[in-house]
């Protein structure tokens, strides 16, 4: 199962933190994917309704991230760097620029997806291959207890 933090958040949301590199970094160093919101505007940025911090290239070329663009300048350049990147906003999937199935809150069970926040809506994720949580520390513990 691939966990993935959303914006960094693993044991519940901080707004506060979210999107910021050491919030990333911290989520990373745990062990976790992350999912990051990618903007590009004369480079490279994170931040979730704009464009909030400044981050070199290479900070989103980490095998582990998964960059959500924010805007359609940010799909050029990730795709022209060779970075994970998807796009959507309310499509129920979207396939990753690796082919992963991405899907909507409450669109599950999709057989080989990612389940994105499936605690909105109670999904089943049996048959997914990962998910993308504010609480991804408790998919770990339901992992680590099979």
């Amino acid at each position: 199962m691939i966990l993935i933090s959303h914006k960094g958040n693993i044991n519940g949301k901080n707004l506060e933190e979210e999107n910021k590199p050491d919030y990333i970094l911290k989520a990373l160093s745990l062990g976790y994917d992350v999912e990051v919101d990618v903007w590009y505007d004369n480079g490279f940025w994170l931040g979730h309704d704009k464009p909030a911090y400044p981050i070199v290239t290479s900070f989103l070329k980490n095998e582990k991230l998964w960059c959500h663009a924010k805007n359609l300048e940010a799909i050029v350049e990730m795709k022209n760097n060779n970075i994970h990147y998807f796009w959507h906003q309310k499509d129920d999937i979207t396939l990753t620029s690796k082919g992963y199935i991405w899907a909507y809150p409450g669109k599950q069970p999709i057989k080989e997806s990612i389940a994105v926040l499936p605690e909105i809506h109670k999904d089943d994720v049996s048959n997914c291959i990962g998910i993308c949580s504010d609480n991804i520390i408790e998919y770990n513990r339901d992992n680590n207890e099979k």
